[in-house]
């Protein structure tokens, strides 16, 4: 027997086995899971009535919100297409995206509408806006009330649509740090297999909470909903991650799970309140982080200060999203502390089902000796189908079966691998490959830095040499040979930076990427940078 997967079954088991359990908590909204599947239901059969068949678009346009997860569920119940969208783009990168992906309904929470309507005119292909929030007082014209519209349709489930599980069931548009963006397609395959992985690697049970921290549209929520809907769990809508509130919020809903990418962890390790934990803080909770390599200092200031356990994991939009995690193995528990925190900070080793290689540029694998540096090529069920509309992006990265990452790394004899750098950030000072990120590494362990980019400067002598732009923490003073002193106590001298900048913050892309490519412009304008 071969049954599609769709991750729609992840709430059918979560109704059948769990109907009664507290499903989602909102702000004041607190809903069972058979409550939130009846407004599932009725989202399908809204979305049927405007016409919506299979394979159309669906986008979402909001900050973290209950109404984005019903999204998530329905979009695959009817066999459609969800586009969630990145709320800090700007109008003209939204009239990109619903064109290219040719979405037929806009679904916009109540506060970003004036996004849509500067270009409601050049979006021929979207017949209906809906805007979404509690009690709206006055919906502006040309828009339809999500709420009202929604309570005029039955709560009882559609016919769902028979579905391949290869087809796209999600449209990610990347964050385009250069360019436009591309649209990656993500099946129900990809999905539904991430999110299993997600349950075995995170030990998700019933008994979890879970904190949406991480921004839905981000990738699907990294495929939390899914996976923790499957296991008949909480889920907790953090709307915008603020540390106080956050710790407020882990602490009333006895949050026992969150995913944190490191800039989110850094600003609640430099919180006042992670000095002086309440007795009710809920200890022993685990952190997923991902999104760039987590400094040693960030992993022993969660486990030591908090007592929350990190879980590194690795992957792209494109592998939705992971294929790595990194756990210290059973094997050595009675290794030292230091070293266990040093396997911690790899990047990981595969989840199930994922085969990575680390190759050179000839194709060829390097030696697994924990140094020789390679690409990180993958071959996976989680690898997107491609991108929309964009064959030959798609083949760029798609080559001889394997998805080519970009990403640069070692691996060794534990089967872990090391990202040692995105492709296009290695540093070559002198015929010697330096990672930047290593060098962050190091000065995030600096009681005066708060935040750090390394990037590659100019450099008469090596033709480029590791140079750093720091932040400081509020208060705190360093100047330009301390921070390079104290990498060179602790590096090997060729790996340290030569210069160090100081800004009061450092540029991002909408999903809080540091953008290392504006960096290295101020360096290199006029000059002739490496192409890697």
């Amino acid at each position: 027997m071969i049954v599609p997967l769709n991750e729609y079954d992840f709430l059918k088991r979560a109704v059948t086995v769990y109907g009664d359990s507290e499903a989602v908590v909102c702000g004041e909204h607190r809903f069972t899971y058979r409550q939130f599947n009846d407004r599932v239901n009725q989202w399908a059969n809204l979305m049927r009535n405007f016409g919506v068949k299979k394979g159309d678009r669906v986008a979402v346009l909001s900050q973290n919100c209950h109404r984005m997860l019903e999204a998530f569920f329905g979009t695959p119940l009817i066999g459609a297409i969800l586009m969630p969208m990145n709320f800090r783009l700007i109008p003209d990168d939204f009239n990109y995206i619903l064109n290219h992906g040719e979405a037929k309904v806009v679904i916009v929470e109540e506060g970003l509408t004036h996004l849509i309507d500067e270009i409601r005119s050049s979006l021929p292909s979207v017949q209906h806006f809906l805007i979404a929030g509690d009690n709206i007082a006055d919906v502006p014209n040309g828009w339809q009330d999500y709420e009202k519209m929604l309570a005029e349709h039955s709560t009882h489930a559609p016919t769902p649509a028979e579905i391949d599980e290869n087809e796209a069931s999600a449209l990610l548009y990347t964050s385009g740090t250069t360019g436009r963006p591309k649209g990656v397609m993500l099946t129900h395959r990809n999905l539904y297999l991430n999110a299993m992985n997600s349950v075995v690697e995170f030990s998700l049970t019933h008994d979890d909470t879970y904190l949406h921290t991480l921004a839905m549209f981000h990738c699907n929520g990294w495929g939390l909903p899914y996976a923790v809907t499957g296991v008949g769990a909480k889920h907790v809508v953090v709307k915008k991650y603020e540390p106080g509130a956050f710790f407020d919020l882990a602490i009333k809903e006895k949050m026992s799970f969150a995913c944190m990418p490191p800039t989110m962890i850094n600003l609640a390790l430099n919180h006042p309140m992670s000095y002086a934990l309440p007795d009710n803080f809920p200890r022993n909770a685990r952190v997923g982080t991902a999104g760039s390599a987590p400094p040693m200092a960030l992993i022993k200031g969660m486990q030591e200060r908090l007592g929350w356990q990190v879980i590194q994991i690795y992957g792209l939009t494109e592998t939705a999203p992971f294929l790595t995690v990194s756990k210290v193995k059973p094997h050595m528990q009675d290794w030292p502390v230091e070293e266990k925190y040093r396997m911690q900070t790899r990047t990981g080793y595969p989840m199930l089902g994922v085969e990575l290689r680390v190759v050179d540029e000839h194709g060829n694998d390097v030696p697994n000796d924990g140094q020789s540096v390679g690409e990180i090529i993958a071959r996976s069920n989680v690898v997107m189908a491609g991108y929309w509309r964009q064959q030959d992006a798609t083949d760029a990265v798609i080559v001889d079966g394997y998805f080519h990452t970009g990403d640069m790394a070692n691996h060794d004899s534990e089967g872990t691998i090391e990202v040692v750098d995105r492709k296009k950030d290695l540093i070559i000072s002198g015929g010697e490959n330096v990672s930047s990120i290593e060098i962050e590494g190091m000065l995030y362990k600096h009681p005066s830095v708060l935040e750090a980019a390394c990037i590659a400067v100019p450099d008469e002598k090596w033709g480029e040499a590791p140079g750093a732009i720091v932040v400081l923490k509020p208060g705190e003073a360093a100047t330009e040979a301390d921070l390079i002193e104290f990498c060179r106590a602790h590096m090997a001298h060729f790996k340290c930076p030569r210069s160090i900048y100081f800004s009061e913050a450092l540029p991002r892309t909408a999903t809080g990427k540091i953008q290392k490519n504006v960096l290295r412009e101020q360096f290199w304008q006029g000059r002739t940078k490496r192409v890697n």
